[in-house]
């Protein structure tokens, strides 16, 4: 059954042009053509490329962090209170206040250590920026080897400067060596963060992360299996044109290095609008639309292609309304402010309490005059909560 299913769902008519069939596709006379089982290699080199960034992350990044005096804030850890540690991790990490009241008065806490208490927690479970540093600094060196290594593979194709030849005898294209290691390696990378995905630092951004990354992989193994290599190999180079600029910024911020992350980020971004916003519909999604079926119709691996890659600009356009809100603060402050796809460290002050609490006698009234009660609920529902009055649910 799974054969006949295999056999039904690769059929020639669904991936390749019309007039067009998989035995056209088969080595013969010295040449060589890309074929599906090739990628498989992919998934032992991704084991490689994390235990390459695993020893690259110890020996060099956080060595090279303390160098440029990357400090990680010195963090408070909470007391053990497992009412308190499992609420956070089953129900919520930010209680609301009526709610804080109520779990106040089942540890015999005051509201304001409650809420210390889960601003730490929160605290503990966001990286430290060496972890950060270090993660920006492996995403460099791989961006910035792929676009370079990626320029030296496709510089004499014209293919590179017409991308209508993309499509010149599609699908009979022979594939070439260097060609192939550069499209594994880069299959490798994406499969290798797709690995480490629940070990990274997860930004707001998550879930568009995770979309982006399956996105590429799935391009990456379907444009590889239907022969589209070249067309494949202008999308991989225009993402690492700007790819690369974008983690060495980050890796200048957490340095404190602020002059220079404000210039690469404005390079960046610049880099990212011409070539993800311009380049990328203009070229890629104009060629792969228009001047992929000038000589054929339409079939299926045609719209599933184009569906990919529109999902691709759709997230561009997401991640550059991002980067416009971190310009407009540029412009306003004369600096960037902070990483708005980061969870921010909470101090002490959050949360409207100050840095220290009042000194407090047995009977609840803080000393000092005109103080309040330290122990008490601020609003009146909590007032309420604390005075066993709890409202019907």
């Amino acid at each position: 059954m799974l054969s006949s299913f295999n056999e039904w769902l690769f059929q020639h008519k669904f991936w390749l042009p019309p007039n067009s069939t998989w035995a056209q596709l088969e080595d013969h006379d010295g040449l060589v053509f890309a074929h599906p089982q090739h990628m498989l290699a992919a998934l032992p080199l991704a084991l490689v490329l994390v235990a390459v960034r695993i020893t690259f992350e110890r020996f060099v990044a956080l060595p090279l962090s303390r160098w440029l005096g990357v400090r990680d804030q010195m963090r408070r850890q909470v007391k053990p209170n497992a009412t308190l540690e499992k609420y956070f991790l089953t129900t919520g990490r930010t209680p609301k206040e009526s709610q804080m009241a109520i779990l106040a008065a089942q540890c015999g806490l005051t509201l304001r250590q409650t809420q210390r208490w889960f601003r730490r927690r929160r605290n503990q479970d966001r990286p430290c920026l060496s972890k950060k540093f270090c993660e920006a600094s492996w995403k460099f060196v791989f961006y910035l080897c792929s676009f370079f290594g990626g320029i030296s593979v496709l510089y004499h194709e014209p293919w590179l400067w017409i991308p209508a030849k993309c499509w010149e005898n599609y699908p009979i294209q022979t594939l070439q060596p260097s060609l192939y290691w550069w499209y594994l390696l880069e299959l490798s990378f994406y499969i290798s963060l797709l690995i480490t995905l629940p070990f990274d630092i997860k930004r707001k951004d998550f879930k568009e992360q995770v979309i982006h990354h399956l996105v590429t992989v799935t391009l990456i193994g379907f444009s590889y299996s239907c022969n589209l290599l070249r067309i494949g190999c202008l999308v991989l180079l225009l993402h690492d044109s700007a790819d690369y600029l974008l983690e060495v910024g980050k890796m200048f911020n957490y340095a404190g290095l602020g002059l220079a992350c404000d210039v690469v980020f404005l390079v960046f971004s610049l880099v990212f609008f011409y070539t993800r916003l311009i380049l990328f519909p203009t070229q890629i999604i104009y060629t792969t639309i228009y001047d992929s079926i000038a000589n054929s119709s339409p079939f299926f691996g045609y719209y599933f292609f184009n569906m990919l890659l529109m999902l691709l600009q759709v997230l561009h356009v997401y991640w550059f309304c991002l980067i416009l809100r971190m310009l407009y603060s540029f412009l306003k402050k004369g600096q960037l402010g902070k990483d708005i796809r980061s969870d921010a460290e909470e101090s002490e002050s959050s949360d409207g309490e100050v840095a220290s609490e009042v000194p407090q006698l047995k009977n609840g009234v803080a000393r000092g005059p005109a103080a309040v009660p330290a122990n008490g609920p601020r609003s009146r529902a909590a007032r309420r909560l604390a005075n066993g009055h709890v409202p019907a649910t």
